[in-house]
């Protein structure tokens, strides 16, 4: 009991370090519905893994309607874990996210159905995120891919891939940001964009950017 309690103080001590607006444990235990969806996940799934599977699938059903957020009870999920905000969070049955690993909402954690090559279902069917990731407002991460240490996934990016440790990602698919030939992107959870400008016009006026450059090299080779 005493490792359990350890880890959930971990969780709100996460909340503290990476919230702005939470200035103390009292704060993050009243008013975080993320830190109360992830208690919660450590008390189902520890009955999860005694078996007692439709108990522990009401009472993630319960927290999901409470809180907005959806994490299966199978999934397995390391300390230090964030969920910021949190309305409209999945966590798959197989899911595995590792130590201090921050959510922002909207974000999935999606399934897919693989088989291998004698066309046998295989039952890991989720992501796997490791230590230190940060995914971004609604991203979504496809499939049984593995997201490596430290990497960064920017608002609404869609991975299909694995992605490598300390990099950072953005777009639909998602691709890898290289910061030594794009010094002025940065991370942002929620977009590259400004915090005064409007997160549409902001894409809209980069995609006329680069059907501008594409003209341009388009024109040089005539």
């Amino acid at each position: 009991m005493k490792s359990k309690f350890k880890i959930i103080l971990s969780d709100a001590e996460a909340v503290i370090a990476r919230d702005p607006a939470t200035s103390s444990l009292l704060q993050a235990f009243l008013l975080s519905s993320g830190l109360h969806a992830v208690i919660a996940y450590r008390l189902y799934h520890w009955l999860w893994l005694k078996d007692w599977k439709i108990t522990a699938r009401v009472l993630s059903q319960f927290v999901r309607f409470i809180t907005g957020i959806e994490i299966h009870p199978a999934a397995r999920i390391g300390k230090g874990f964030f969920i910021d905000h949190g309305m409209g969070v999945v966590i798959g049955e197989t899911s595995e996210i590792g130590n201090n690993v921050t959510l922002y909402h909207g974000v999935t954690l999606g399934g897919t159905t693989v088989f291998d090559k004698s066309g046998k279902q295989i039952n890991k069917r989720h992501p796997t995120l490791k230590n230190n990731v940060v995914v971004g407002a609604g991203a979504k991460i496809l499939g049984p891919i593995t997201i490596g240490n430290n990497v960064k996934i920017g608002a609404n990016a869609v991975i299909l891939k694995d992605i490598s440790d300390n990099k950072t990602v953005v777009g639909v698919p998602g691709h890898i940001v290289d910061k030594s030939k794009a010094k002025t992107i940065d991370f942002a959870a929620y977009g590259a964009c400004a915090a005064d400008k409007d997160p549409i016009m902001c894409q809209i006026e980069t995609l006329e950017k680069e059907i501008k450059k594409l003209k341009k090299a388009k024109l040089n080779k005539i």
